[in-house]
């Protein structure tokens, strides 16, 4: 991220929309650039705060100058510089630009990206992980990392072909909680064997099911299975859980937003160990 001028830490002013670090930092709205890159990017002071307590890797700071003199940004600046990464002292026009927002946070941090090797998951008692086979909205994705986040339950893993939790929409939708909640990415194959191998419990909500949600035990080492937005879990996925439960509709709606019903399941199954 540093430019040719300078080393990485150095404070550096940017007020023109055509520095070749506003073109780079721009083009991680695109997903082919944060895969070739392995970087992203955060808005907010929240987000650079919780990834800097979380040791994550930050290759950048960038605020605006009205915000310069305030403690928590010349804290959290002085962290990245501390650490090699660019400080970006930038005008709004600029930061509107990177963040393709009319009306931007003061804030904006571009990070590195960790995803977690599936091998490397570990499930112990009383633990739960949720695995998403197939999410593609973006909102979804980071309000079900925020929600992992917020009942203490411990990682996500993503099965297929999902929506990349590194872009700007999901990344703004876990309110940070993408820094404390670790990331997996895996097919479905590959996911089934590990589950048959490490002898996890799957649970995994079906509109078919006649097993009440509230009457799943919940100590056992457990994976919440929630499937694809509009198809839910693939017939495999289903075949594979070894408990299949319903949350019961009273209304005339027949289903629940995936975020919301994943909610539900997870506060359920961390109730009387929050």
């Amino acid at each position: 991220m540093a430019d040719r001028e300078k080393a990485p830490g150095a404070v550096r002013q940017i007020t023109s929309l055509t520095n070749p670090l506003v073109k780079d930092i721009r083009a991680l709205a695109m997903k082919k650039v944060r895969e070739e890159t392995g970087r992203f990017i955060g808005e907010g002071l929240k987000l650079v705060t919780d990834a800097l307590e979380e040791n994550w890797p930050i290759a950048a700071i960038a605020y605006a100058p009205a915000v310069r003199d305030q403690p928590h940004v010349a804290k959290a600046a002085a962290a990245v510089r501390a650490r090699g990464g660019d400080v970006l002292e930038m005008g709004e026009a600029v930061l509107a630009k990177i963040t393709h927002r009319d009306n931007p946070q003061m804030v904006v941090g571009v990070f590195g990206q960790r995803l977690k090797p599936l091998a490397e998951v570990k499930v112990g008692e009383g633990e739960v992980w949720v695995a998403l086979e197939q999410v593609r909205d973006p909102g979804n994705l980071g309000t079900i990392i925020r929600t992992v986040d917020s009942v203490g339950a411990k990682g996500v893993i993503l099965i297929g072909e999902t929506c990349d939790p590194f872009s700007f929409e999901t990344v703004r939708a876990t309110m940070g909680s993408l820094f404390h909640v670790p990331l997996a990415k895996t097919n479905r194959d590959a996911f089934l064997a590990w589950a048959k191998t490490t002898g996890i419990r799957l649970v995994g909500t079906h509109l078919k099911a006649t097993h009440d949600y509230r009457k799943v035990e919940s100590r056992a080492p457990t994976v919440l299975v929630m499937g694809n937005e509009q198809a839910g879990m693939t017939e495999e996925m289903t075949a594979a859980c070894d408990v299949r439960v319903k949350i019961p509709m009273a209304g005339q709606a027949d289903s629940l937003n995936l975020a919301v019903a994943t909610g539900v399941m997870l506060y359920e199954l961390r109730r009387g160990l929050l």
